[in-house]
């Protein structure tokens, strides 16, 4: 019986049983979002098969195509001079579907059951990015099938992100999130790698094997999904997290019993268990622009417009842009490639943490965004020099191009979700959410398509062009970094007047 145990002893249990919740939701979303991010990298890495320098390969005996053909081992329709662009345009369809796709997704995961609403887009994923690797084996050569999967696959893949991040931030409270999302955020480029390495194993031969398996492992973890997630605390009698706006009773008063973790769970579990009965009144669910009008929303969005732009420019080229410059095979460059996204993991917890020791997202975020630019500038321009300076050079440039990315999309979104002037209406993270991933995922589409645009012209204007939106990136911070800045200045004034006997 719990009255029978000392509250200490009931505190360690309830406590034990809600980091094991706690911790399984983090593998789970953990997992999912990595699948979501596996699926979409095999494109990149299967560019380089689509077009190749057949000079360099033996044609077949029995081969149909004339001796002058120099395209004879390009797969149709890419085969052709403009081949940059039509995988450009490939790339943008995914993109500007889910650009647009994502505005929409955020409403709908405020309103459907998140378990159903991820498990159906995962299972759609899969068949999508199974589909593309079809063509391989039924001899697809036109356009318009690459890029109605594509559009299909965006619309579905939007699904994804809003929905792990309410679950996420059904779970845990504002303490240490940017640390335990800096690691969490991880299975983006955790997925890339993966996916990387995947379709790597195929990609000189049957290139459809490299989306038909992640979209396989993709649609599996869909159904896992399905079974065994769980979107709130309170629906395993667990301790709902305090976010802004949700102060205790009488927490300027830490003696009193009423604030002890004990006894708010206790009254967590007496609301839950009354809400069973009878029924409780739902906040609503946040407005379009009731969200934007939060404080920070509009600048971290445009942020992320650009500093997206270069991750995702990143995710789709780097590859073939390695195969290019560097002159490796399809699969060392897919390999290689890996190593920007290894660096976005260290980026990522890098910002998490210094980010809840200053207490200053936008600062972080800013501090990053300007270490980038000469990085990316030095990567072009000397990175290729050897194997040494191009492990190192992507490396860090991986970290500080998806350190701040990683931070917007989950930490910061976090926060303004559940922002003091909702008042405690969590109801709004998913529309938060969607809205700065929504914006960002515009960048994401435009990036890819101005590098496949630009790149004729040479890589290094591709770069200039990163470099720019890199910079912008970080102008559109700077009233919120002055807003650190001031906060800075007061709690520093206030430190000063107390001083050690």
């Amino acid at each position: 019986m719990r009255s029978s145990l000392a509250p200490g002893i009931w505190f360690f249990r309830a406590f034990s049983r809600d980091s094991w919740f706690q911790g399984f939701i983090l593998l789970l979303t953990f997992l999912i979002y990595t699948c979501y991010h596996m699926s979409r990298k095999p494109i990149s890495i299967v560019k380089s098969r689509l077009h190749q320098n057949c000079s360099e390969q033996i044609k077949p005996i029995n081969d149909t195509h004339s001796l002058n053909d120099t395209m004879w081992c390009s797969w149709a329709p890419f085969d052709k001079d403009n081949y940059k662009e039509l995988l450009g345009g490939v790339d943008n369809a995914f993109l500007v579907a889910y650009a647009i796709g994502m505005f929409i997704s955020g409403v709908f995961g405020e309103r459907l059951p998140l378990r159903y609403y991820l498990s159906a887009g995962m299972l759609l994923s899969g068949l999508f990015t199974s589909l593309l690797g079809l063509g391989y084996f039924w001899n697809i050569h036109v356009l318009w099938y690459f890029v109605i999967i594509q559009v299909c696959n965006g619309l579905v893949q939007t699904t994804g992100w809003p929905s792990v991040v309410t679950c996420v931030g059904n779970w845990f409270g504002k303490g240490k999130r940017g640390l335990i999302m800096g690691i969490w955020n991880s299975h983006t480029s955790v997925g890339n790698i993966l996916g990387s390495l995947i379709a790597g194993i195929w990609v000189n031969g049957q290139w459809g094997l490299s989306f038909i398996v992640p979209g396989i492992i993709t649609a599996t973890m869909g159904v896992i999904t399905f079974l065994f997630l769980i979107e709130h605390p309170e629906d395993v009698d667990c301790t709902p997290p305090q976010h802004h706006g949700e102060p205790a009773e009488n927490e300027n008063n830490p003696e009193d019993p009423g604030n002890s973790p004990y006894s708010i769970r206790e009254s967590s579990l007496e609301t839950v268990a009354k809400c069973s009965k009878e029924p409780c009144e739902e906040p609503a669910a946040i407005s379009f622009f009731g969200a934007l009008r939060i404080p920070g929303v509009v600048e971290f969005s445009l942020c992320l417009l650009f500093a997206k732009l270069v991750s995702y420019t990143f995710l789709y080229w780097l590859p073939l842009y390695i195969f290019n410059v560097a002159h490796f095979s399809a699969k060392e460059a897919g390999d290689l490639s890996t190593l920007f996204d290894a660096g976005g993991i260290i980026g990522g917890i890098t910002a998490g943490l210094i980010s809840d020791y200053t207490n200053s997202r936008a600062t972080t975020c800013c501090v990053m965004l300007i270490l980038a630019a000469p990085m990316m500038f030095l990567y072009n321009h000397i990175g290729q020099d050897g194997i040494t300076s191009s492990i190192v050079m992507l490396i860090i440039c991986g970290g500080l191009v998806n350190g701040p990315y990683a931070l917007i999309t989950t930490a910061v979104s976090a926060d303004l979700g559940t922002h003091k002037s909702l008042k405690g209406n969590a109801k709004a993270l998913s529309t938060v959410t969607a809205i700065i991933d929504g914006t960002g995922s515009i960048g994401a589409a435009l990036g890819p398509l101005l590098a496949g645009l630009i790149s004729p012209t040479g890589w290094n204007n591709v770069f200039y062009m990163l470099i720019s939106a890199d910079v912008l990136a970080c102008l559109l911070l700077c009233r919120l970094v002055y807003k650190d800045i001031l906060a800075w200045k007061v709690s520093l004034s206030r430190g000063s007047g107390y001083k050690e006997i």
